[in-house]
């Protein structure tokens, strides 16, 4: 019995926790905007270790809240 060989990429996996720098490319801000969000409470973080991460899902909502600012300041 033979395997046959793909040449079929291996699914990708979405990346959930990113590095500061990371998020901040994402949300297309500065590093030093992102630390900023952070000490101000604006932008939430987990711990890992001494690592500092943000969900995937604290980003969509730091998006959500600075979409609720432009609306309230319309």
């Amino acid at each position: 019995m033979t395997t046959a060989v793909t040449d079929a990429a291996p699914p990708t996996v979405a990346r959930r926790l990113h590095c500061v720098e990371s998020a901040a490319e994402v949300i297309g801000v500065g590093r030093s905007t992102a630390y900023e969000e952070i000490r101000l409470g604006r932008l939430r973080t987990v711990r890992v270790g001494r690592r500092r991460l943000i969900p995937t899902e604290y980003i969509e909502e730091y998006i959500d809240l600075l979409k609720a600012e432009a609306i309230n300041a319309a």
